[in-house]
C-alpha cells in the first residue's frame, strides 16, 4: 500500500510558531524524508468559513497568508501537492454520504468539539457546518487515501472519529476506505505551544503570538515581554521552569549547540534550567537567549518569503495546480465509494442489464 500524507491549517490568520513546531517543520522533514509516496497538505477554507460565514472575506485574504508560510517554511510543490480545500467539491458530497455513517450524539461528545465550541461561545447556536466538522475532515482523509495524518495532540480525537467512520463505512459497504493513522510530534514540548502570555493557547485574537512572518524587532519585543514566573521577582529568587513559558519555547526550539554559540557558560539547557530554579539567573538573560536561538530560526524563513512575495500570481499558480491534481484524486475516491455504495447507476452496466431483461422479461 502506498505511503500517504493528508495535513493542513485553517486559513484564519497568519501561521505561527506554535503551528511551525507543532507540524510545519514536521511536514518538510517528512517531505525530504522520501519515506511517503504522496504529501497532500490543504488550505482548509471550507473548514474555516464553519464558523466565519459572516466574514468570508477573512478566509479569503488569508489563504494567500497560509501559502506564504507554507513556502517560506520549505513546503515544495514538485515534492507535496498544495492545494485549496473548496476548490475540490467531491469532499463535500463525501461529506454527505459519511453524515449517514455519524450519530449526533457521537459529535457531541467529540472531545475536540467541545472544546472549540465552548472557546467560540456557540453554546445553543451552533452552525451545523461546525458542529460536523469532524465528519468534513473524515472526508479529506479518507478521499487522498491517507495512511498518515500528521497533527498536534488536541486533534488526536479527530483523527480518532475518522477512524470510526472508516471502519463503519467498510463494514456496511466493504473495504472501500483506507485507515489512516495519526504522527504526533515528536518532541513534547511541540504538542502545545503556549501564549506569549502564558494562555493554553496562541490566538490572534488575544495577541499572543509570535508569527513566522513577523519581523526580527516584533520578534524581538514579544520574546521581551513574555510571560515567565510571577514568583521570580528578583534575580536571586529561585524560579519555577515548570509550564513557565520562556522554557517551554526553549524546549521546543534550542539545541545544544545553541549554547556553544550564544550562551557558552552553560553546557546545555539542563545546566540552565537547574540554575534558573536554585536562584540567580533572570528573566531577562533568558530571554534574551530565547530569541537569539529563535531569531536564528526563523530568518531562512523571513528571506525565503521575502522572495516568494515578489511574485504572488506564480503563487496562486502554484495552489491552482496542485487544486487540480489533489481533486483528479479525490474524483476517483469519490468514484469508489459510489461504487461501494451501489449508488454509481450509469456506470453500473450490470444494473442496466439486469433491469433490462427484468422490464423486457415482462
Amino acid at each position: 500500500m502506498a505511503k500517504i500524507i493528508l495535513t493542513g491549517d485553517r486559513p484564519t490568520g497568519k501561521l505561527h510558531v506554535g503551528h511551525y513546531v507543532g507540524s510545519l517543520k514536521r511536514r518538510v522533514e517528512l517531505q525530504e524524508s522520501g519515506g511517503y509516496d504522496q504529501i497532500f497538505i490543504m488550505i482548509a477554507d471550507a473548514q474555516a468559513l464553519t464558523d466565519n460565514a459572516d466574514d468570508p472575506e477573512k478566509v479569503r485574504q488569508n489563504i494567500i497568508e497560509v501559502a506564504l508560510d507554507y513556502l517560506s517554511v520549505g513546503l515544495d510543490p514538485a515534492k507535496s501537492t498544495l492545494f485549496i480545500q473548496s476548490q475540490v467539491p467531491q469532499l463535500c458530497e463525501l461529506s454527505f454520504y459519511y453524515m449517514n455513517l455519524v450519530t449526533v450524539s457521537r459529535l457531541q461528545r467529540n472531545p475536540t468539539v467541545k472544546s472549540e465550541i465552548q472557546m467560540r461561545n456557540f453554546e445553543a447556536s451552533i452552525p451545523v457546518g461546525f458542529f460536523t466538522y469532524p465528519i468534513s475532515q473524515a472526508a479529506d482523509i479518507t478521499a487522498f487515501k491517507a495512511t498518515t495524518v500528521p497533527v498536534g495532540e488536541d486533534q488526536m480525537p479527530m483523527i480518532e472519529q475518522t477512524r470510526e467512520i472508516v471502519h463503519k463505512f467498510n463494514t456496511v459497504y466493504g473495504e472501500t476506505l483506507v485507515m489512516p493513522d495519526i504522527l504526533l510530534p515528536e518532541n513534547k514540548a511541540c504538542l502545545r505551544l503556549p501564549g506569549t502570555d502564558g494562555k493554553a493557547k496562541m490566538s490572534k485574537s488575544l495577541g499572543n503570538c509570535i508569527f513566522l512572518s513577523d519581523t526580527e524587532k516584533d520578534v524581538q519585543k514579544k520574546i521581551m515581554s513574555m510571560f515567565t514566573d510571577p514568583n521570580h521577582l528578583k534575580v536571586e529568587d529561585p524560579g519555577q521552569v515548570e509550564g513557565n513559558p520562556v522554557f517551554i519555547y526553549l524546549d521546543a526550539f534550542c539545541r545544544d549547540e545553541h549554547f556553544a554559540r550564544f550562551l557558552p557558560e552553560y553546557e546545555n539547557l539542563d545546566a540552565l534550567k537547574a540554575h534558573y530554579t536554585r536562584g540567580g539567573l533572570g528573566d531577562v538573560k533568558v530571554k534574551k537567549f530565547l530569541n537569539k536561538v529563535l531569531q536564528e530560526e526563523l530568518a531562512p524563513i523571513r528571506a525565503r518569503r521575502k522572495q516568494f512575495e515578489k511574485d504572488i500570481p506564480a503563487v496562486y499558480k502554484i495552489l491552482e495546480e496542485g487544486s487540480r491534481k489533489a481533486e483528479a484524486v479525490a474524483a476517483q475516491t469519490l468514484a469508489d465509494v459510489k461504487q461501494a455504495m451501489k449508488i454509481d447507476y450509469f456506470a453500473d452496466q450490470a444494473l442496466i442489464a439486469e433491469q433490462a431483461k427484468r422490464f423486457g422479461e415482462g
